[in-house]
């Protein structure tokens, strides 16, 4: 999981879980839905994280439409998820700037996950470190 700014600054990398593991999961690991962690943050987030108003206080909570099964999206909640897509793209850029080191895109074959956090937190360092220049 990372929370990045829209200036495409990776604030937070959470520690890397084996297996698929939903995203909600991950953040109530982390992130104990009794602490007030995201109460002055307006947060943005894809369809993995539908829930995340009903376990945690903030400000705002900008989530996309999920389609109905069987049914259409209306205009309305298309242009709502065009214009938060526009505003979440930067996360995204955030992601493909750590790619630019290979640790996301290459298969995993290290077995010890602590040391690949830590390349992972370095590798979000540089990104980082590339953004303030």
């Amino acid at each position: 999981m990372i929370l990045a700014t829209s200036s495409k600054r990776i604030e937070y990398l959470s520690p890397c879980f084996s297996g698929k593991t939903h995203d909600v999961t991950v953040l109530k690991s982390v992130f104990s839905p009794d602490g007030n962690w995201f109460e002055n943050h307006i947060i943005q987030g894809d369809l993995g994280y539908l829930g995340f108003d009903k376990a945690y206080e903030s400000d705002q909570v900008e989530l996309p439409h999920k389609k109905p099964k069987g049914g259409e999206l209306s205009d309305e909640q298309k242009v709502d998820n065009q214009k938060l897509s526009r505003e979440r793209v930067a996360v995204e850029h955030s992601i493909g700037g750590m790619k630019r080191y290979r640790i996301l895109s290459n298969r995993l074959r290290m077995h010890n996950l602590t040391a690949y956090d830590r390349k992972l937190e370095v590798c979000a360092g540089l990104w980082n470190f590339y953004l303030s220049n």
